[in-house]
C-alpha cells in the first residue's frame, strides 16, 4: 500500500506567546468528509462492535484477540501485516474474534516517538496534519479488508477523528484514572477497556468503568474544532483489562479470581482480557503465547469470566530503535512477536479451544 497521502491544506501559523507557537489543523468534520467511511463499511463497523460486544456479554463464547503492531510506523508493513491477519480470521473465526491493533498513539512515561499521528515521518518534525489524514486513510484500509479495528485513545481531542472506524478501545494504565478520559468513553459508541493501574491495583481501572458508565457533561469541542458543552449518555460496554504491574503478572488463576472478587465487591460484571504483553510476559515478547495458553487453559477448566486477550504482534520478533535504516516489520517500540509464532499461537489456541 503506498504511503503517500494529499495533506490537508493548513491555515497560517501563529504565534501565542514568546515560546509557544500554534499550527491550525483540519477539523474532525473537514478530515472525515475528505476520507470519507462508506455506508457499507460504516454497517460492517456496527456489526463488528455487536460482535465484541456479545463476546463480552458472555451471548457468544467466543475468545475475542486483540493482535497486532505495539504501533503503526510502516504503512506498507501494517498493510501487509493486516492482509495476513484477515486470512488468518478466517481459519480460526469458530473460535477467535480477532480484532486489530491499530495504533497510531504511544504513550510515552517519559519522551520518545508519539506514533504515526503525530510523527509520520519518524523524524520529529511533528507534521500531524499529514500524521491525520494517513492514519484515518490506513485504517479505512484495514477497515476494507474486513477486519475489527483496535486503538489505544491517548489525547481525547484526537478521537473523534478515528473513532468512526473503531470497534474497540482501550484506555491505558497511565490514563484509566484521567477524569477527561473518563468523560470521553462515557460518550463512545464502543466498547472500551480500562487497564488496571502500573502498580497492578484494579481500584483506578474500577472506578473509572463506573464512571464511563454515567452520562457527564463536560467541556470539549464539535466536530467543527468548536468549544463545546459536551452531554454524554455513559457507556454500557466498559470492562476491565488485566495487564500486570510492578509486583509481577496478575494472570494467574488466583489473580483473577481476585479481579473477579474485585469486580463483584463494586457492582460491575466480570467480563476480563489479559494483556499478555507487558508485565504479564514480564516485557519478554516472547512469551506472550504462554500467556495465552494459560489463558485457554482456565477457560477449558471452567473460567468464563476470561472473555479476550492482547498480544503484540508484527511481522518480525522485536524491536529496534528509530535511525535511517529501518528493518521492515520490525516494531519501533515495544517488542513484537514475531507473525509466525503469532500465528501458530493462535492456530493452537482456536484447536485446543474446538477440543
Amino acid at each position: 500500500m503506498t504511503a503517500t497521502v494529499t495533506v490537508l491544506p493548513s491555515e497560517l501559523t501563529t504565534t501565542d506567546s514568546r515560546s509557544r507557537r500554534t499550527h491550525a489543523l483540519p477539523t474532525p468534520a473537514q478530515l472525515r468528509d475528505r476520507l470519507p467511511l462508506a455506508g457499507h463499511l460504516a454497517a460492517s463497523i456496527r456489526g463488528h462492535r455487536d460482535d465484541v460486544r456479545r463476546v463480552l456479554n458472555g451471548q457468544d463464547d467466543r475468545l475475542l484477540v486483540i493482535v497486532g503492531p505495539c504501533s503503526i510506523h510502516d504503512p506498507d508493513a501494517a498493510m501487509e501485516y493486516a492482509e495476513r491477519l484477515a486470512a488468518l480470521s478466517r481459519q480460526v473465526e469458530d473460535q477467535l474474534l480477532l480484532v486489530m491493533r491499530a495504533y497510531v498513539e504511544k504513550p510515552r512515561t517519559t519522551i520518545g516517538w508519539k506514533g504515526l499521528l503525530y510523527d509520520p515521518h519518524l523524524d520529529g518534525s511533528g507534521d500531524m496534519a499529514q500524521g491525520l489524514a494517513l492514519s484515518r486513510r490506513l485504517l479505512l484500509g484495514f477497515s476494507e479488508l474486513g477486519l475489527p479495528l483496535a486503538t489505544e485513545l491517548l489525547q481525547p481531542l484526537a478521537a473523534s477523528y478515528l473513532e468512526d472506524l473503531l470497534s474497540w478501545a482501550a484506555i491505558g494504565a497511565r490514563t484509566s484514572e484521567s477524569q477527561i478520559h473518563r468523560e470521553l468513553v462515557s460518550g463512545l459508541e464502543l466498547p472500551v477497556g480500562f487497564k488496571n493501574g502500573t502498580d497492578g491495583g484494579l481500584g483506578i481501572a474500577c472506578d473509572a468503568m463506573r464512571s464511563a458508565a454515567h452520562p457527564h457533561q463536560h467541556f470539549g469541542v464539535d466536530e467543527h474544532g468548536r468549544p463545546a458543552l459536551v452531554q454524554t449518555p455513559g457507556n454500557p460496554d466498559t470492562h476491565l483489562v488485566l495487564r500486570g504491574g510492578h509486583g509481577g503478572p496478575n494472570y494467574h488463576p488466583e489473580a483473577v479470581a481476585q479481579a473477579r472478587a474485585s469486580l463483584a465487591g463494586q457492582g460491575l460484571a466480570a467480563q476480563l482480557i489479559v494483556d499478555c504483553s507487558h508485565a504479564n510476559s514480564s516485557k519478554d515478547p516472547l512469551r506472550q503465547p504462554d500467556v495465552l495458553a494459560s489463558v485457554v487453559q482456565q477457560r477449558l477448566h471452567g473460567d468464563d469470566s476470561l472473555r479476550g486477550v492482547m498480544l503484540e504482534s508484527h511481522l518480525f520478533d522485536g524491536c529496534q530503535t528509530l535511525g535511517p535504516d529501518l528493518r521492515y516489520g520490525v516494531s519501533v517500540t515495544d517488542g513484537c512477536l514475531g507473525w509466525s509464532k503469532t500465528e501458530d499461537a493462535l492456530l493452537s489456541a482456536a484447536d485446543r479451544l474446538r477440543r
